[in-house]
């Protein structure tokens, strides 16, 4: 009920229409408002009103600059970062062990036989001052060969360069790209290239080095990841470093460890790796103390003697520290630790936590990230590195068909291999080098909003001494092999020793800079400066707008009301008609009035339809027709004859 009388009273009061102008309103609002400019406009005299509305519409106008520009600052989100350092027991970091050689060449040596003979081949051409026999290399499966070969390159005359196979004399070259195949250069004549060709070596192109000795390994490279991508995964396995034969000695504080505290995962660069404390299946182990006899110590063997030789051109252990339950990136941000010393890595530990939407392009789990991240099924946490890579897998399958070895592969999928996929080397070349694939992925991929860095400082020094070298070497030969002769050098073992520097940490925490009550602090700065105005100013001000808004809404009611009006009477040239007129124009279809105006053609109406004669007129009611007064009287006075 109370609805219906407000609805009411508004109704009313649209049809009573507005109680004062537009000008009563402003004057009205000039006189009481709390803002000094309006005021001094309505009191002072016509020269002081100009100068008072000239004043206050001009710093009017900077308060709405002003506020312009705090609007636009708080909505760029900007952060601010700061600095807190803490002190707690922390966890001890996951630590992933590698060996700088991802398989024993006694295992994979019938799988490289062919590469490796082509390989000696390569290197003695390049290195050769004077032609080569054509019977040393009779013998070659050049089957690898000719999906990439090497070529020389004779800038001797840089305007008209030569490119050189290596084998043009052993073999029929399909390419046309050795017009001067009796012409031979030493490596310092030539440049050494790899020729990468697709669409059945139609189109070719040459990536070129400044080195041979760059050009050979990434050339084997490639040639070995083609073999081992048709290799099943658990023959890989076991082609690797075991545990049992890598980690000799493992002390965690006062408790001793063993390869069997380590979770092993297979890297497609580093073959077999360790990690100790992932986090997986057991609780993290909490640091007691800083310092190194609270830490992690371990003695590993590298097993330096059974490196491949042409794939592997660095000896030592990679190692990394990361958080638990994180993907281990070891060939991105691991470091090696060198043979025959004692590293020792101090550790400090940095906390990275970043604001979210809007202020910064982040993720809590990489859930809203439009990328498949393929390293999941290793049951770890998201990480910009782990989509980076996913993404790229991603067009190396749209692109070339294949997904590269060194990357998860997504269900469905195979590996490249010149077998099946003879271009993919060009495929996976050119897309490497594709500055646009790279920026698509940065754009796609997120940081992590909370990030955990591990700084390391790191010293070494000669392990063992030569004073201890003997019985060291005793010792550890008869826990490992049981013999009373030495079977370790110095070339093959690594200590190592990982350990807190303090329980120090630090925070690094990202802060909105401008927050909403910064912004609400300025704006009513300005305002209140410029303008000597408050917030109860404001609300007379909108006062004022719906005031404003009210009285057009009246005025615009009334007008429509005037406008039907003014068409409901246009309808009728003469007088309106009567009741009685209006009554037997509906019920009676033969009747007309008595000034019907059949226009310029009278008889048009009855030839289009004759109407239906009535078997009973309708009353006469003159009672309801209008008549003059000096015909009513005359009438009643002959009824009275």
């Amino acid at each position: 009920m109370q609805v219906k009388k407000y609805l009411l009273k508004c109704l009313h009061r649209l049809q009573k229409g507005p109680g004062y102008t537009y000008k009563e309103l402003l004057v009205w609002y000039c006189d009481n408002t709390n803002t000094h400019g309006p005021k001094r406009i309505i009191c002072e005299g016509p020269k002081k009103k100009a100068m008072w509305f000239v004043i206050t519409l001009l710093f009017a106008s900077i308060v709405f600059w002003q506020w312009g520009v705090f609007i636009r600052t708080y909505l760029s989100w900007e952060v601010s970062v700061s600095l807190s350092v803490g002190f707690k027991t922390m966890d001890f970091p996951a630590v992933t062990i590698c060996n700088a050689s991802p398989f024993q060449y006694s295992k994979v040596r019938h799988l490289l036989r062919d590469l490796d003979q082509l390989m000696e081949a390569v290197l003695e051409r390049i290195v050769a001052s004077g032609p080569t026999h054509a019977n040393a290399t009779k013998t070659l499966n050049f089957t690898i060969w000719n999906h990439t070969p090497l070529v020389l390159i004779d800038e001797r005359n840089p305007h008209h360069p030569v490119v050189l196979d290596l084998f043009a004399d052993n073999h029929n070259d399909s390419a046309s790209s050795s017009p001067a195949s009796g012409k031979t250069c030493n490596a310092q004549e030539c440049k050494v290239a790899m020729r990468l060709c697709h669409l059945n070596g139609t189109m070719c192109t040459f990536r070129n080095f400044t080195s041979a000795t760059q050009a050979v390994t990434e050339w084997y490279t490639l040639q070995a990841t083609n073999i081992f991508s048709q290799v099943p995964a658990q023959e890989l396995v076991k082609m690797g470093y075991s545990g049992e034969q890598l980690i000799l000695a493992c002390l965690f504080g006062a408790e001793p460890c063993s390869y069997r505290n380590f979770t092993s995962l297979f890297h497609p660069d580093y073959g077999n790796c360790y990690i100790f404390n992932w986090g997986m299946a057991e609780r993290a182990l909490p640091s007691a103390n800083p310092g190194v006899e609270f830490g992690l110590k371990l003695i590993l063997d590298i097993g330096q003697e059974d490196y491949v030789p042409f794939l592997t051109s660095t000896a030592g252990a990679r190692l990394l520290l990361h958080e638990q339950r994180s993907y281990p990136f070891v060939k991105d941000e691991g470091i090696y630790a060198m043979s025959g010393t004692e590293t020792s890595i101090g550790v400090l530990v940095d906390k990275l936590e970043r604001k979210g939407e809007p202020y910064s392009q982040c993720t809590e789990n990489g859930s809203d990230v439009p990328v498949h991240n393929l390293y999941r099924d290793h049951n770890t946490t998201y990480s910009i590195q782990a989509c980076i890579r996913s993404c790229f897998q991603e067009h190396m399958i749209r692109n070339c068909s294949c997904g590269h070895y060194l990357y998860p592969l997504p269900h469905g999928e195979k590996y490249c291999n010149n077998q099946e996929f003879p271009d993919w080397v060009y495929c996976y070349s050119e897309l490497r080098r594709s500055l646009g694939q790279r920026e698509t992925c940065i754009k796609m991929c997120k940081e992590s909003c909370n990030d955990t860095q591990y700084k390391m400082t790191i010293s070494m020094a000669d392990w063992p001494s030569e004073a201890s070298e003997d019985w060291i070497f005793h010792v550890l030969s008869q826990e490992r092999d049981q013999s009373t002769n030495i079977t370790l050098s110095r070339k093959g073992v690594v200590k190592l020793n990982i350990f807190f520097q303090e329980f120090n940490y630090r925070t690094i925490e990202e802060s909105a800079a401008n927050n909403i009550v910064w912004l609400l602090s300025n704006l009513g700065g300005q305002f209140g400066f410029w303008m000597g105005g408050s917030v109860l100013c404001l609300i007379e001000f909108a006062e004022i707008i719906i005031d404003f808004v009210w009285i057009t809404v009246i005025k615009l009611a009334a007008f429509s009301k005037s406008l039907r009006q003014r068409r409901a009477q246009a309808r009728y040239a003469g007088p309106p008609p009567t009741v009685a007129e209006l009554v037997e124009a509906h019920a009676n279809f033969a009747f007309q009035s008595d000034t019907v105006d059949h226009g310029p053609n009278p008889g048009a109406y009855a030839s289009e339809q004759t109407l239906p004669i009535p078997g009973t007129p309708p009353p006469n009611y003159d009672s309801l027709r209008l008549q003059p007064l000096d015909i009513i009287e005359s009438d009643s006075e002959d009824d009275a004859i």
